[in-house]
């Protein structure tokens, strides 16, 4: 049984992220991946780098509107019902953290975190010949009404007191910005601190290759189980190969769930399969990310084409996608650009591994310091890649990361508290 240093458990944006930190901190790596350079929620995502995300998806009064949107059939919001049941313990928690008090805390750790987004990815592009994929525009959040951008504002108030800078335009203002845009936007938000990316795909390409390189060895495989050892873990694949280490890291995103829960660690991440279209000619120019507040999509300018995305589906790792999903997004995109050419659209679904309370889950495993957990990124494992790259290096080497990483723990899932975790069928009677 071969060993070394670290394995790391996902070829992802985080777990690539991950390597790079441990090797660049002198850590022998492998990574082991069922696909390693195949489709992830890392190609097909938006490419946003966004730092002023800081406020949690369970806020007060969500859930009036979660209704409104699961009416529509291909609306923002969908849960398939045969998932419902394995989904209620996480949409309890979901509910259990949307207080204000909450909020503020989660709020708080994901403005930590997203702090140091540019301390950390910057020389990681710098280093591995991404530094021209970093266009750094800002982004505009875009409103059809004045209502809507006034309903928002408690939001927006909250990002700019953790930090976020943000600049409130009129209809003119923006489309001075983004001619392209049509007259139904009639205000909006520009956060300049905001960044895109030329192409996902290429960034984790350009990583994995740099990360072999410079002596990272990667290894296909499905990974069965992660057992702990006397003096580190092993990491067994489908067919039982094994493979010990010091350290194990479990970057797997949506799939991290069930290997934790294996470890005995009580954790809540769901897929939230998000959809995108990308169209290479699309007839409209957009110099930064839009994102659509009204109607929850974005629009990116890729190096690709124009990448349209969003969409929130609930309905676990194995059922296969919905791509009505890909094309109403496009439908919904010629309400802003009613030029748009939707010829040559290539559609992609992912699973966005999401904790109830929009917190990843980043640090030691409960019953062996020597596995170390790094998922649950939901929306932002571009974002926190690096940054999250960079605390698991620290967690490696015994050192004490810069941020205070307590609101990441696993262990939040299993505090004392009041919890349908375990009895979900307390929903159904």
């Amino acid at each position: 049984m071969p060993e070394v240093s670290a394995i790391v458990v996902g070829a992802g944006i985080v777990g690539l992220s991950v390597a790079y930190g441990a090797l660049r901190n002198g850590v022998s790596v492998m990574i082991v991946d069922r696909n390693p350079e195949g489709d992830k929620a890392s190609f097909g995502n938006a490419g946003g780098i966004a730092v002023t995300e800081v406020v949690p998806a369970s806020v007060p009064g969500l859930w009036k509107k979660v209704p409104f949107w699961m009416l529509d059939p291909l609306g923002p919001l969908a849960l398939r019902m045969a998932h419902t049941p394995r989904l209620l313990p996480w949409l309890w928690n979901f509910a259990r953290v949307g207080t204000a008090s909450e909020v503020r805390r989660i709020s708080t750790a994901l403005a930590d975190i997203n702090g140091r987004v540019y301390d950390d990815l910057l020389p990681l592009f710098n280093e591995v010949g991404l530094a021209g994929d970093l266009l750094q525009k800002g982004a505009l959040t875009v409103y059809e009404s004045e209502n809507g951008l006034r309903n928002d504002m408690h939001d927006w108030d909250a990002k700019r007191d953790l930090g976020v800078e943000v600049q409130e335009l009129t209809a003119a203002e923006i489309r001075e910005m983004e001619p392209a845009l049509s007259p139904i936007v009639k205000n909006g938000v520009f956060t300049p601190q905001w960044s895109h990316i030329k192409d996902p795909k290429r960034v984790v390409d350009v990583l994995r290759h740099w990360l072999v390189a410079n002596g990272a060895e990667i290894v296909r495989g499905e990974v069965d189980r992660v057992v702990p050892t006397s003096d580190g873990a092993k990491v067994v694949l489908d067919g039982g190969r094994e493979m010990t280490a010091r350290k194990i890291v479990i970057a797997a995103g949506a799939w991290s769930g069930r290997l934790a829960k294996q470890m005995g660690d009580r954790v809540l991440v769901e897929s939230e399969r998000g959809y995108t279209t990308t169209i290479a000619s699309p007839g409209v120019a957009l110099e930064r990310e839009v994102i659509f507040a009204d109607r929850k999509f974005v629009a990116t300018p890729l190096s690709i084409g124009l990448r349209i995305g969003g969409a929130a589906e609930f309905g676990g790792l194995e059922v296969a996608p919905n791509y009505a999903r890909s094309k109403a997004l496009v439908k919904l995109a010629k309400h802003y650009f009613p030029d748009i050419r939707e010829e040559g659209g290539v559609e992609w679904s992912g699973h966005r591994p999401t904790t109830p309370d929009s917190l990843p889950v980043i640090g030691r495993s409960g019953p062996s310091s020597n596995i170390i957990y790094a998922f649950g990124h939901g929306h932002l494992g571009l974002t926190q890649g690096p940054t999250t790259g960079k605390i698991v290096s620290d967690l490696l080497l015994g050192r004490k990361p810069l941020i205070d990483i307590a609101p990441f723990s696993v262990a939040r899932f299993s505090l004392k508290k009041a919890s349908f975790y375990d009895s979900p069928d307390l929903f159904l009677r």
